[in-house]
């Protein structure tokens, strides 16, 4: 397996007259050790952790490293199978260097009950499990449920399908023509009104409203179904 170093330029061979260092085989047990309390921490939610680290030159010597030696991922394990590691001493002599490894969070994941179309709005009858490699999944499974009932689909999907986020989208809270409360605030002080949306907006968006009672046309901001806030 192929594998990628970047050194210090104090993470050289150890000098003439020491003999000691850091070896391959410390440095992947160091990894293992890492990957072995991920896959525990795991545990609680479900996620079943598989792993294997990846190979090193049999040749290689880092400086002795007087502390334990840090591990940590180089990027996100939940949106790859071969996440890398980077290995790293802080001690008289600092080096780091980046490791391979393979990776499989085994687990439950949200799909599609049955196949569904652009529009649909979401509910739990629409929504099954399956066990899925989650960190296979490109754009990353959703695992809660909660995340999922009332959106809205951002394009057509198979039964089957694992929900990612990209594939749903919150729902307009108001439609054009809708009546809508408009408040005005200032700090703790607010005055609201009716009016009508001229706009579909979601929450957060910003849309023209009319003012029922003085007819004049403002923007507000959706901050609720059927409530628009403009500032004062």
């Amino acid at each position: 397996m192929r594998i990628f170093l970047m050194l210090g330029i104090l993470a050289l061979l150890p000098l003439a007259g020491h003999a000691s260092g850091t070896g391959p085989d410390e440095i992947r047990a160091a990894a293992a050790r890492f990957l072995a309390q991920f896959a525990d921490s795991q545990k609680a939610d479900g996620y079943q952790v598989s792993f294997e680290v990846g190979t090193l030159d049999s040749r290689l010597k880092m400086a002795a490293c007087a502390d334990d030696l840090a591990v940590e991922f180089s990027g996100d394990p939940w949106r790859s199978t071969s996440p890398r590691l980077l290995v790293s001493c802080d001690g008289e002599r600092p080096w780091k260097l980046y490791l391979t490894t393979d990776l499989t969070i085994t687990g439950n994941a949200y799909v599609a009950a049955r196949p569904l179309n652009r529009g649909d709005r979401l509910n739990a009858g629409m929504i099954t499990t399956a066990e899925v490699v989650v960190n296979a999944v490109r754009r990353g499974a959703v695992t809660r449920k909660d995340h999922l009932v009332g959106m809205e689909m951002q394009r057509p999907v198979n039964a089957g399908t694992v929900f990612t986020p990209d594939l749903v989208t919150a729902p307009d809270a108001v439609s054009r023509g809708d009546h809508v409360i408009i408040s005005a605030r200032s700090g703790s002080f607010s005055v609201q009104s009716r009016g009508k949306a001229l706009a579909n907006g979601r929450i957060g968006e910003q849309i023209l409203v009319e003012n029922l009672k003085s007819s004049r046309t403002v923007r507000g901001q959706v901050v609720a179904p059927g409530h628009v806030e403009i500032p004062m």
